[in-house]
């Protein structure tokens, strides 16, 4: 299985950005595809998650701002970010489980996810 992360970059506060994650080789119908980020010297934390019918839940950091879509048919996952923060520099990965959200749990952290991304950079200068 292998999850490739892009579309990160360096913009101004305020600015928007699009993260995409093209999931292959994963041949399971159910999952539960989420979206974390790291910066140095911190844990790994929950963004967003969006389960196999759609349903999606964000931290309470950025809700409102970004935005996780799922596209099944190419299982592919987007993260829209808008109104970007300098706090929201960080790496970006994205990770697939191998169980729905529901049954993990929403915003489960890192350990709920067995397959993961390398990581996109998202830097916000003010």
């Amino acid at each position: 299985v292998q999850l490739v992360e892009s579309g990160g970059g360096s913009v101004q506060a305020g600015a928007s950005l699009r993260l995409s994650c093209a999931v292959s080789g994963y041949s399971f119908s159910t999952y539960c595809m989420g979206w974390f980020r790291q910066v140095p010297g911190k844990e790994r934390e929950s963004v967003a998650n969006i389960d196999t019918d759609g349903t999606a839940n964000y931290a309470a950091s950025v809700k409102g701002r970004f935005t996780i879509s799922l596209d099944n048919a190419n299982l592919t996952t987007y993260l829209q970010l808008v109104s970007l923060k300098s706090e929201d520099t960080a790496m970006y990965y994205c990770a697939i489980s191998l169980n729905r959200c529901r049954s993990i749990g929403w915003l489960r952290g890192p350990n709920a996810y067995k397959y993961w991304g390398q990581g996109t950079q998202v830097t916000v200068s003010s």
